[in-house]
């Protein structure tokens, strides 16, 4: 599933330093640039001032072998003592620049360093090369000799390592678990924003996710965790073209606009979204990429969203296939001669998942859903509605089947649809047949009227609960 957004402002959120930025002009006087005194130079003319004094380098390695020599600071012992990543290397040059430390200081520093917080992320220097430089190379085997701080042995400075490395490996294990809860909360967010739920307050919609345990989760998304499905849908002409019409007719809808692809999977609707001029795509799937979602909603102060496909409409049809039905029920009255007619009570419950015979059709569709994917909310989805059904047959009917159809209708000027019917092409999801344990007849011309109730499997969230009622019997069915 895509979402479009497009906001009103571009940026991160509101820049606490305003009066540090400079005042922009549309005006397009280029003459007012050339004008400044302090005119941004070539990349390899630019110069960077000394970690410790004043003295200016024109690159990063010029910089830290001058600190080597002339200030005894090695930034390659440095890295390795305190383990620095990139963003540990980043704080750590910009906790200098900021603070103005001694070289004593710095190299007798040990876990907790002072530069830990986030603030020191923000660059002191417009434009530092140090910022610049590929911390990875810092990485490479180092020649000079390390000489133990303070005039300890070598084991009391292995034992002092020690130390400062369990300290360490706390707050890593402290960090983590903030992290873990903030993706918690992300991914919450990320969630009511999909459904449609009002993210500034506590909806029920929000009450309805945050029931959703963390195995039900695990349920929902294992399923999607195998290369099978997705060389399925993938395989599938009719949903994958669709989407690609859809996408490809209708560039105005994604030209510099953001495109959230839920579910993304393979990320083949991302590719189609790119290549029809969408500003930016974010595929997320079951990942910590859920971040990356947030940024849809987070970077802009207000934003106006569509989901596509935008309709979905759930239609059933009367199907009288007396072969089938004795494939399925009939066959346990004479299993290799014993009777396990009892097998009926427990085979009919299951709904089945395959393609009908269009020629079994015994009705007209019924539709007895509509859903506006840009509207809808998770109550929409549990659903209790009457319908009739104009029978066109004269048959038995043997089972009732059930399908869908999708529609990308909204601010398209090339509209696109599919249907999963059994008229139709067929697709990966066939169609759903709910099996009749008593046959009904039926006669062309005449109105088979029934009761259908959709609810979720509380046990099973990728499951349903479908309650069947014609003629005054009922039938209960699981569809997974």
């Amino acid at each position: 599933m895509c979402s479009l957004a497009s906001g009103a402002t571009g940026g991160r959120g509101t820049v606490e330093e305003d009066d540090d930025l400079p005042e922009l002009s549309d005006s397009g006087d280029e003459a007012a640039w050339e004008d400044e005194d302090d005119a941004e130079l070539p990349h390899d003319k630019q110069q960077t001032p000394c970690l410790f004094c004043d003295r200016l380098f024109t690159s990063a390695e010029e910089t830290f072998s001058h600190c080597k020599s002339e200030h005894q600071f090695n930034i390659h012992n440095m890295v390795h003592k305190h383990g620095l990543e990139f963003y540990g290397y980043i704080k750590l040059i910009n906790f200098i620049r900021l603070k103005n430390p001694t070289v004593e200081y710095m190299n007798s520093i040990y876990n907790p360093v002072p530069w830990e917080k986030d603030d020191y992320l923000k660059p002191v220097l417009e434009d530092d090369l140090l910022l610049q430089f590929d911390v990875e190379d810092l990485y490479e085997p180092v020649s000079v000799p390390f000489s133990y701080p303070n005039g300890l042995s070598e084991n009391a400075s292995l034992v002092e390592k020690l130390k400062h490395m369990e300290a360490r490996a706390l707050s890593a294990e402290a960090a983590l678990a903030r992290a873990r809860e903030d993706l918690k909360k992300m991914k919450q967010f990320a969630q009511d924003f999909v459904m449609n739920a009002d993210v500034r307050t506590c909806s029920s919609s929000t009450i309805a996710i945050a029931d959703l345990l963390e195995d039900e989760d695990g349920i929902y998304f294992s399923s999607y965790g195998h290369y099978g499905i997705h060389e399925e849908m993938l395989k599938d002409k009719v949903r994958t073209e669709s989407y690609r019409d859809f996408i490809y007719h209708n560039p105005h809808i994604f030209k510099d606009k953001v495109v959230l692809d839920v579910g993304c999977g393979t990320g083949i609707l991302s590719m189609f979204a790119a290549k029809s001029g969408a500003k930016k795509v974010l595929g997320v799937d079951q990942s910590e990429i859920v971040y990356q979602a947030m940024d849809i909603i987070s970077v802009q102060t207000t934003f106006s969203a569509c989901i596509y496909p935008d309709i979905c409409s759930i239609s059933l049809v009367a199907v009288g296939d007396v072969t089938q039905h004795a494939d399925r029920l009939a066959f346990w009255d004479d299993v290799y001669g014993f009777n396990m007619s009892c097998m009926k009570k427990i085979v009919i419950p299951e709904a089945i998942v395959e393609f009908v015979d269009p020629k079994t059709l015994s009705s007209d569709p019924c539709c007895i859903k509509h859903i506006d994917c840009n509207t809808t909310s998770i109550s929409d989805l549990e659903f209790s509605t009457d319908f009739t059904m104009k029978i066109t047959r004269t048959s038995m009917c043997t089972a009732i089947a059930g399908y869908f159809d999708i529609y990308f209708e909204k601010n398209c000027n090339n509209r696109v649809m599919f249907s999963t019917g059994p008229k139709s092409a067929q697709t990966h999801w066939k169609q759903t047949i709910f099996l009749l344990e008593k046959p009904l007849s039926v006669k062309a011309g005449s109105a088979l009227k029934g009761k259908i109730t959709v609810c979720k499997d509380k046990k099973d969230p990728r499951s349903l609960i479908v309650t069947l009622t014609l003629n005054n019997s009922t039938q209960t069915y699981g569809l997974q």
